[in-house]
């Protein structure tokens, strides 16, 4: 059993020895509670008594979520993620016990990036929780929105048009005056699929120089796929900003990290990222050397906290990384295909 010291340091500011230590409790909960995880070390041969720091610890494989229940909790769980995917395909499960961790993780990691969502007029170009129920990037973003309120702010994917017309000066100003508790006016975040955003950006390009755009990824099977450079250019370009601020994330886990531009991302204090050696998976990368992505994200407790993704990357000196691409052999998966063809 973990001890309650885990749950009341996990959202703050965590030292490198208190995230080692926790990280090393998380393992041997793991162990105890994860019947998938344990015969995994076991079957590497691993003594996790023997593990020092969190870079010896083993890293489930993220396909593993697509073929066995990845759970570590006695009680039923509250909300069940599931990965998009097309027609036949078998989809990743995240059994997630408790859903205030996933709330919490939400708003905390938020905050640290860019303050509280009550500033922002929060607009969604992906599906609503209503349309996809299982998508973990949905829940997040309508954690956002409710914890706003703004009452511009929502799901525009299917109704493009309504969201231009909220973005004009006059109509953002009326929907400001409704917020009389607002200390000063709320910025604007459009945060979407990036296919979505591309649509929108042709369809109603619109100077919104202050706002922040984001993109959470999604191309495949929807448009010509392009570069990640290519892609913030035009953004930027329909949109009369500097910057295009990304969010990495999938269902399999609890928490994102962002960029506030060029596709540089940092985490929040419970989650970071190794890379590992592309041809020996035990093995870890030198910084900025391209390897596989490897998370520990210790709000995923009840799940698994050490995951081995199939997202290529590089970690910076600074402690930054970017998303360099995918391995080859694996499925498509996450938000890229969201909106099922």
């Amino acid at each position: 059993m973990l001890k309650l010291r885990f749950f009341q340091e996990l959202f703050h500011d965590i030292t490198e020895d208190q995230f080692n230590r926790m990280a090393l409790d998380a393992v041997q909960f793991q162990m105890e509670e994860n019947a998938i995880y344990a015969d995994f070390v076991k079957v590497l041969g691993v003594d996790i008594s023997a593990i020092k720091h969190y870079s010896g610890i083993p890293f489930l494989p993220v396909e593993l979520f697509k073929t066995r229940k990845v759970y570590a909790s006695p009680r039923e769980p509250e909300i069940i993620f599931r990965s998009s995917g097309t027609t036949g395909m078998i989809r990743s499960t995240n059994e997630v016990a408790d859903a205030s961790l996933y709330r919490s993780s939400i708003l905390e990691s938020f905050c640290r990036f860019y303050g509280s969502p009550e500033d922002y007029l929060i607009c969604a170009l992906i599906p609503s929780p209503k349309e996809k129920p299982e998508s973990s990037l949905a829940y997040m973003i309508d954690t956002l929105i409710q914890s706003g309120a703004h009452p511009g702010s929502g799901f525009y994917l299917n109704n493009q048009s309504q969201l231009f017309e909220i973005l004009q000066p006059s109509k953002s100003l009326s929907l400001r005056a409704q917020r009389s508790n607002l200390k000063q006016h709320p910025s604007t975040l459009i945060i979407g699929l990036t296919y979505a955003l591309l649509d929108f950006a042709e369809e109603y390009p619109i100077v919104l120089s202050d706002a922040i755009i984001m993109e959470t990824g999604g191309m495949k099977g929807q448009r010509k796929e392009l570069l990640r450079v290519e892609v913030h250019d035009i953004l930027k370009a329909a949109f009369g900003v500097g910057e295009i601020h990304s969010e990495y994330g999938m269902s399999e886990i609890l928490s994102q990290a962002y960029s506030p531009g060029n596709g540089v991302f940092r985490t929040p204090p419970w989650m970071k990222i190794l890379i590992r050696d592309v041809n020996d998976p035990l093995t870890w990368e030198r910084q900025g050397r391209t390897g596989g992505i490897n998370i520990i994200d210790l709000a995923n407790i009840y799940s698994s906290p050490f995951i081995a993704t199939q997202d290529l990357g590089k970690l910076n000196n600074d402690g930054s990384f970017e998303v360099l691409g995918r391995f080859d052999h694996s499925d498509l998966r996450g938000c890229n295909l969201m909106v099922e063809q």
